[in-house]
């Protein structure tokens, strides 16, 4: 069953592009984006990304913390943070863990044929570590902003 707005959001614990192993529960008190993209260096992922680099200063200030999550493995990850100099924590997925754990590993079609891929969804996780927002099959443009909003609104 998908995860809703109130449910407790599963705990995360994942290395970054730094080698820091990045784990939701140790963020207690402060709210959490948390938005799994399919691949790195493409170009949705591309604008994705970039777009939450550019709004990284204001969801700061109003104390969230980003993380990406992609199933890629460590080193597209790591090139695509620093040619986008990209300066919050993106995590490799590479066993799907987390991302069966919030339903973003699912069934897609593309022409005809079905196979497993990273569906494009962000979480807004509350400083009570409770889903605040959910945004599934996420169009790049305009996400970040309204990602934004919607963290500007959890006071």
């Amino acid at each position: 069953m998908p995860l809703a707005i109130g449910d407790q959001a599963p705990v995360i614990a994942l290395g970054d592009q730094n080698g820091i192993e990045r784990r939701s529960d140790q963020l207690a008190g402060k709210a959490l984006v948390l938005f799994f993209y399919p691949k790195d260096d493409t170009p949705g992922c591309t604008k994705e990304a970039c777009a939450f680099e550019e709004a990284l200063g204001q969801l700061g200030k109003i104390g969230l913390e980003v993380i990406g999550v992609s199933p890629d493995k460590m080193p597209p990850i790591e090139r695509f943070a620093v040619k986008y100099r990209l300066t919050f924590p993106l995590a490799s997925d590479e066993s799907k863990t987390v991302a069966g754990r919030y339903g973003t590993w699912v069934e897609k079609s593309l022409y005809g044929r079905k196979y497993m891929g990273m569906e494009r969804s962000t979480f807004l996780v509350g400083k009570d570590g409770k889903v605040a927002k959910v945004w599934r099959q996420v169009k790049v443009a305009g996400h970040a902003e309204a990602v934004l909003a919607a963290a500007s609104a959890l006071g």
